[in-house]
């Protein structure tokens, strides 16, 4: 989870500062950089045989996504950094699926050649359909934390919700469901038959160096154990 370090303000998520990047422009140096760093992450942590089966998402802008030049340059971090196949995911938000979806689709089946997962993150909120769903190379679909979030009092919320997991073993799918905050959301969450989970209830976002120092712990507990 990419976050700005303001040299004034601290920490600023980004929540605040990709919109501004997405008009901008900046977005598409930014979104480079960042798969750039995630398979050279993936690249070491994939020499540790505890890490090396892990899978890394980075979420890609619909901008980012269409132009011309991101298949090649996919395939040329991918080959540089010699990643295993499916070890790196992408995740894409509904907006892509705006303008021609034939061209979405075959550049969403090129990218799997490449060894690449594809996500459909915040699945229901806007242009998605059946259609979509039918059609699109996925591998996962993330179930909106907009309607995790009040699920416990919202029957509609539920009926959402499962109908989207049936959705996910039709197509035989991965569904995750995002915004699990407490153990009431994600014990309620597998009750309805949900298997991935997303949220605060798990982790916060972390720096890389304090995931490898969560990993020293693990090896260290598993050698004395």
């Amino acid at each position: 989870m990419i976050r700005w370090n303001h040299p004034e303000k601290g920490m600023i998520s980004p929540a605040e500062f990709i919109p501004i990047a997405e008009r901008t422009g900046l977005i598409l140096p930014i979104g480079l950089w960042v798969m750039r760093t995630a398979c050279t992450q993936l690249t070491l942590w994939q020499k540790n045989p505890t890490t090396s089966g892990w899978t890394l998402a980075v979420n890609i802008s619909a901008k980012q996504f269409n132009q011309e030049e991101f298949l090649e340059q996919t395939k040329k971090i991918i080959k540089e950094c010699g990643i295993r196949r499916n070890s790196l995911k992408i995740e894409l938000t509904e907006s892509i699926l705006v303008d021609n979806i034939d061209t979405v689709i075959q550049k969403m089946k090129q990218l799997q050649k490449l060894g690449i997962q594809i996500s459909l993150d915040d699945f229901g909120t806007g242009y998605s359909s059946l259609r979509y769903l039918r059609n699109l190379p996925l591998n996962q679909v993330k179930i909106d934390r907009s309607f995790v979030g009040n699920m416990i009092s919202n029957k509609n919320d539920v009926a959402i919700i499962k109908v989207v997991l049936l959705l996910g073993e039709a197509f035989e799918l991965d569904v995750v469901a995002e915004g699990i905050e407490t153990e009431e959301h994600f014990e309620f969450l597998k009750q309805l038959g949900c298997k991935f989970f997303q949220g605060y209830y798990f982790a916060y976002p972390q720096k890389i160096s304090d995931i490898d120092k969560t990993i020293s712990n693990i090896e260290r507990t598993a050698t004395h154990s």
